[in-house]
């Protein structure tokens, strides 16, 4: 069976609130989630990187992504250039755009993952990109080399992988050879 969201389910997002740390708390904390998005899942720890993102004083967004009305994931949207060292090791692998965007995510519910439902999901925030970030010319998502469903799902969603290269691992379990994909702006959205 399978678990994507079908053309009469809707995705939606917001962006994240406080109110909401409990629950990306219990989300990080869960094992295929943390492996990968290796954050202190404490609420002191999702208070900590989260609350600058709810206050207006990260230039990214971290967005809670829904399906027909229930939470299901995040997605984390920026401008490269505005995080100066992920700037500076994505550039030694590849060439990044002025105005590049780059995003990161997860599914909460393991039993979701596998199914399509993160190909949905960036396709969805990757259409909404265009108009949201105009000048956008790409979107650029390196992925650690182990995290073979992430980089997959991007492959099903019109990523080409341009690179591949050493960065620091979110987890230190990882190698640090990471992907790199992109996505280029469609003409028809320039």
């Amino acid at each position: 069976m399978d678990d994507a969201p079908t053309s009469a389910e809707t995705i939606t997002w917001r962006p994240v609130v406080e109110a909401d740390f409990p629950l990306l708390s219990d989300w990080l904390s869960r094992p295929h989630v943390h492996r990968y998005w290796h954050h202190d899942f404490t609420p002191d720890g999702v208070a900590r990187d989260l609350g600058p993102g709810t206050r207006g004083d990260e230039a990214g967004e971290d967005l809670l992504v829904s399906v027909d009305g229930i939470p299901e994931a995040l997605v984390q949207r920026s401008r490269i250039e505005d995080y100066a060292e992920d700037f500076r090791e994505l550039s030694a692998i590849v060439d990044v755009p002025s105005g590049a965007v780059t995003i990161d995510y997860f599914v909460a519910d393991s039993a979701r993952t596998g199914r399509g439902l993160g190909t949905a999901i960036i396709r969805a925030i990757i259409a909404d990109t265009w108009s949201s970030y105009p000048d956008c010319p790409a979107v650029i998502v390196p992925v650690v080399a182990g995290n073979t469903g992430s980089w997959r799902a991007l492959e099903k969603s019109g990523f080409r992988r341009i690179g591949e290269g050493d960065m620091e691992p979110e987890n230190p379990l990882d190698a640090p050879l990471h992907f790199v994909s992109r996505i280029d702006r469609p003409r028809s959205s320039a």
